[in-house]
């Protein structure tokens, strides 16, 4: 079973409850999986694998809890290679080209670092689905168990 890192990106809370939710299933599955919301860089490098769950604030940017670590990222680009992660960003459709903006960034991110994105992101639009934990936990769930 995979030992899973979680960062968690959320600006009223809606990301911060899929984390919890897809945390819980994920310990429930027999893996091992701890939450961050203010990160530094030191559990990015223990992390075995790396999973961002992260809504999308103002214009397609990264919320205010996850801002300086993803700076701290560019600043120190501590490489992760061929670290698994994969990235559920939450966003709103209506904004277009800036829909799940800060999953892009994160994912960006952790492709500049080596990591190694295992499972394609799965961007949950908040006009097509009111209850983005339906989508997020199977999501998660087998992404996981292809660790």
């Amino acid at each position: 079973m995979a030992d899973i890192k979680i960062f968690v990106g959320s600006v009223f809370g809606n990301a911060s409850e899929v984390a919890d939710l897809v945390t819980d299933a994920l310990i429930a599955d027999g893996h091992s999986a701890e939450q961050y919301s203010s990160p530094g860089v030191a559990q990015l490098q223990q992390a075995s694998a790396i999973l961002v769950i992260t809504s999308t604030t103002g214009q397609g940017d990264i919320p205010l809890n996850l801002e300086d670590f993803y700076l701290q990222l560019h600043r120190q680009l501590p490489l992760i290679t061929n670290t698994p992660f994969a990235v559920i960003a939450l966003g709103d459709s209506g904004y277009g080209d800036t829909f799940c903006g800060g999953g892009r960034q994160m994912q960006q991110i952790l492709l500049k670092l080596q990591g190694r994105e295992t499972k394609e992101m799965l961007s949950i639009d908040s006009c097509e689905t009111l209850e983005p934990e339906l989508e997020a936990v199977p999501w998660a769930q087998s992404w996981a168990r292809e660790l």
